[in-house]
């Protein structure tokens, strides 16, 4: 009997609420958490990490199956959530731990993720560096459970939300051919 053989992907880009719908309930997707990776502090609540001194990003992680849904194809979709000229967080969301980056899980995804990058910054779509790093995955925890599929719980505030950030029109600005 073959058991299927699920993969991890971690992924950075901004306020986890809005990180969770563009990969949830998707073919192979077998989960999104969000939750805190790349800090220095041990078992990070929300409080702490909003504060941005504890060196965590906000992240999703995703359980995959990479014979269904590979791992450049998650790329594909993740680029396009993100403004990857902005080191210092994204949309109204300030600080590190707002910042995007890829955490990866081994040397395959790291040399996936480093291509698509460069096939990003060779694409010219944008005038300012590509700054989204590309960084080996940590420890990552679970947020807490009133933050986890946000977008489910509380529909009308994660609309706002990508509205008044100004996710959603750096989107369609930027993105418009990839959302499609």
């Amino acid at each position: 009997m073959m058991t299927k053989q699920y993969e991890l992907a971690t992924f950075a880009g901004g306020c986890f609420w809005c990180m969770v719908k563009p990969f949830d309930e998707l073919p192979g997707i077998h989960g999104v958490v969000s939750g805190y990776s790349g800090g220095h502090v041990k078992d990070p609540t929300y409080e702490q990490v909003k504060t941005g001194t504890t060196g965590h990003y906000e992240v999703v992680q995703i359980t995959f199956d990479p014979n269904v849904f590979s791992y450049e194809k998650l790329l594909s979709l993740y680029w396009p959530q993100i403004d990857p000229t902005d080191a210092e967080g994204q949309f109204f969301d300030r600080g590190p731990q707002y910042r995007a980056a890829i955490f990866y899980h081994n040397d395959k995804q790291k040399q996936a993720a480093q291509k698509s990058k460069q096939e990003l910054i060779a694409s010219g779509k944008f005038n300012k560096p590509i700054v989204t790093e590309i960084l080996p995955a940590s420890t990552f925890y679970e947020a807490e459970e009133y933050h986890q599929h946000f977008y489910k719980k509380n529909p009308e505030k994660y609309k706002q939300e990508r509205v008044e950030s100004g996710r959603d029109a750096f989107i369609a600005e930027h993105w418009i051919q990839e959302t499609k």
